[in-house]
């Protein structure tokens, strides 16, 4: 007969934190689909609504954008292109945003149950925003088509943007998440921050319109928004070089992703032993 030793160390969890982490990847997986499901369960239009709501979106903004404020695109980019390219990455980022910040407090029943690596629940999040991206993403492929757009080798730098726009939204959203637990106003703060930045970021208008008015006080400011090299950097890939793009808001991007994913990440593991608590 078989015996087992259970040995308890202190601080084991956070030794193997990283490789607990991967051995619960199965429980991952799980609430991955459990919340694509539920995003979903009892809808009568499904995945459709991501096809809906950027269509809808893209429609309004040409109208008022384009049609009424007269504002310009890129030479040689059709103007529905360019806002559909900076509303899907945008809602990318959004929704994956959103879900993480909330992520623990969503799985506050989890939580107080077992333990596994807290890390978990903001990672299994995104995958609704993912599916919602891939299907906003394959409207833009027909609106291309629609215009007889053709691609070229920028595309191959796509996935390192949409990389990008996905770690920036760990970067801010981790830290939330950790808020959110002990600050519950923090959920209501957060549907008001995805409400600027949509105005703040170039997604209706092109960044070369900043770049003219570099003389501006707030241009500066303007180029320190993490999110608007990612924005015109994955419309740089779609679109090719017509597209603005100025690599050093790129580098800006980077630079302060990095920074506060990497910070977000250790407030993330100093605040989860005390989630128990604060739910």
């Amino acid at each position: 007969m078989k015996t087992h030793e259970v040995i308890i160390q202190p601080g084991r969890s956070e030794k193997h934190y990283w490789r607990d982490l991967w051995r619960n990847r199965e429980l991952m997986y799980i609430l991955s689909m459990r919340d694509v499901s539920v995003r979903y369960k009892q809808t009568a239009l499904g995945t459709a609504w991501g096809l809906i709501r950027p269509l809808t979106t893209m429609l309004i903004m040409v109208f008022v954008f384009s049609k009424i404020a007269k504002l310009p695109a890129d030479p040689g980019v059709p103007y529905p292109l360019m806002v559909l390219g900076g509303i899907t990455v945008w809602t990318f980022f959004a929704t994956s945003f959103t879900q993480v910040s909330n992520s623990v407090t969503l799985n506050s029943n989890l939580v107080t149950k077992v333990y596994f690596p807290r890390l978990i629940m903001p990672i299994s999040s995104v995958a609704v925003s993912f599916v919602d991206f891939l299907v906003s993403l394959g409207l833009f492929i027909l609106l291309a088509a629609w215009y007889r757009f053709v691609p070229d080798w920028h595309l191959l730098l796509l996935p390192a943007f949409i990389v990008l726009a996905l770690l920036a939204s760990f970067a801010f959203g981790l830290f939330f998440a950790a808020v959110n637990v002990k600050f519950r106003d923090i959920a209501q703060l957060i549907p008001f921050i995805v409400q600027v930045g949509f105005y703040i970021c170039p997604i209706a208008y092109s960044s070369r319109l900043v770049a003219e008015k570099s003389n501006e006080w707030w241009a500066p400011l303007y180029w320190l928004n993490p999110m608007v090299g990612i924005i015109d950097g994955f419309r740089w890939a779609l679109l090719g070089e017509n597209a603005y793009f100025n690599p050093q808001s790129l580098l800006t991007s980077v630079i302060i992703t990095v920074v506060c994913l990497t910070l977000s990440i250790y407030f993330f593991l100093k605040r989860e032993n005390t989630f128990v608590d604060d739910i």
